[in-house]
C-alpha cells in the first residue's frame, strides 16, 4: 500500500509535537506574542514546527514544506529563541539555536508537484485557553491530499487521526496506542468555530437550521474535522463574510482535516461544491468558503447556501 512509510514518519512527528505542546501547556507559565497579522503564536508553535520539519526533511529531503510559521520573530528575540531551543532539545538533545531556526524555516517552501503542508498548532487561541487544538500534517501530490495526520491532545482522551487516500481513516489513542477505523454517521450537530471571526456565524447557523441541524458543538481548530470523521458532528462550514469576499483559506488549515473526513466517508468542498485545490499556492485561491459534512447532507447544504446568495 502507498504512503505507509510517509504515514509512519508523520505520525511519529505529530506524537513528538503533541508531547512537546502538552508539556508547554501544563507548565506553570507561558505566554504568546502577536505576529504582524495580530494572530497569536507561542514558543510551542515554533518548537513543534522545528521538530516536525526536521523529521520530514530527514526522511524526505527532496520534499518541500509549506508551513504556517517562520523564524522571523525569533531572530529578533534571543530570549524567545533560547526557550524554543530548550523545548526542542528535550526531544533532540544536540539541537542548536541555529539549527532550530533553520528547521522552522524549512517550512517556507513553495507549492510543488509533491509537498507537505503543516500547522504546528492549529487553534492557538484554543491552546492558550486550555481547549481544543490540532497539530496538522498533510502530504499533497498533484494537487490532491494523499495523507493527513492530525494530533488532537484535547479531543476525548487525546487522539491522533490518520487518513490515507483510498485506505480509510483511523483514530489512534495518544495514551494507549489503540487504533480503530472510524466512519462518519448521520447526526444532528453543527461543529462551529469558537472564534466568531472565523466565518459568517449567523449565516452558517441559519443554513444548518434550514436543513434540520439544531445542535451545535463549538470547537477550536481542525479538531472539527475529526468530530465529523468520528461521528460526533455532521457538518462544519466556514463561509466568508459578505464584507470580505476576497478572503481565501490557508491550505494548512484544511488539508489534513479534509482527507480525514473524506476517507471516513464524508465530503469536503468549497461553498460552490467544487473540490479544494491545493495545487496553486499557500492559499486556496480557486475556492471560496469550506463545507465539510457526513456526505448525506452535503447537497442540501450547498442548495441552502445558494438560496442565501439570492
Amino acid at each position: 500500500m502507498q504512503y505507509i512509510y510517509e504515514a509512519e514518519i508523520a505520525i511519529a512527528a505529530a506524537k513528538q509535537a503533541a508531547s512537546l505542546c502538552e508539556s508547554v501547556r501544563h507548565s506553570l507559565e507561558f505566554a504568546s506574542v502577536d505576529k504582524p497579522d495580530r494572530s497569536p503564536v507561542t514558543i510551542a508553535d515554533f518548537a513543534a514546527q522545528a521538530v516536525i520539519c526536521h523529521q520530514l526533511k530527514k526522511a524526505f529531503p527532496e520534499d518541500a514544506i509549506v508551513a504556517e510559521e517562520s523564524a522571523a520573530l525569533l531572530y529578533k528575540s534571543p530570549a524567545q529563541l533560547a526557550k524554543v531551543t530548550e523545548l526542542v532539545q528535550a526531544l533532540i538533545s544536540d539541537a542548536t539555536p541555529e539549527q532550530v531556526t533553520a528547521w522552522i524555516d524549512f517550512g517556507q517552501g513553495k507549492v510543488e508537484e509533491r509537498f507537505w503542508t503543516l500547522d504546528p498548532i492549529d487553534g492557538t487561541k484554543g491552546f492558550l485557553r486550555g481547549d481544543q487544538y490540532a497539530i496538522a500534517i498533510a502530504l499533497i501530490e498533484s494537487g490532491e491530499v494523499k495523507l493527513g495526520v492530525m494530533a488532537c491532545p484535547a479531543f476525548k482522551e487525546g487522539c491522533l487521526f490518520v487518513g490515507i487516500r483510498g485506505q480509510g481513516t483511523r483514530r489512534i489513542s495518544l495514551k494507549t496506542g489503540e487504533s480503530q477505523t472510524i466512519r462518519v454517521s448521520v447526526g444532528n450537530c453543527l461543529a462551529e468555530s469558537v472564534e466568531t471571526s472565523h466565518g459568517d456565524l449567523d449565516r452558517q447557523r441559519s443554513i444548518a437550521q434550514e436543513i434540520g441541524i439544531t445542535s451545535r458543538l463549538p470547537m477550536d481548530s481542525q479538531a472539527k474535522y475529526g468530530a465529523i470523521a468520528s461521528g460526533h458532528a455532521a457538518l462544519y462550514m466556514r463561509l466568508p463574510w459578505v464584507e470580505n469576499p476576497y478572503y481565501r483559506e490557508n491550505i494548512w488549515d484544511h488539508a489534513a482535516g479534509a482527507i480525514i473526513v473524506e476517507e471516513a466517508g464524508g465530503r469536503v468542498s468549497d461553498m460552490n461544491g467544487d473540490p479544494l485545490n491545493f495545487s496553486i499556492a499557500a492559499q486556496l485561491i480557486e475556492n471560496r468558503g469550506i463545507v465539510a459534512s457526513n456526505r448525506a447532507i452535503h447537497e442540501a447544504v450547498l442548495n441552502a447556501i445558494i438560496q442565501t446568495n439570492k
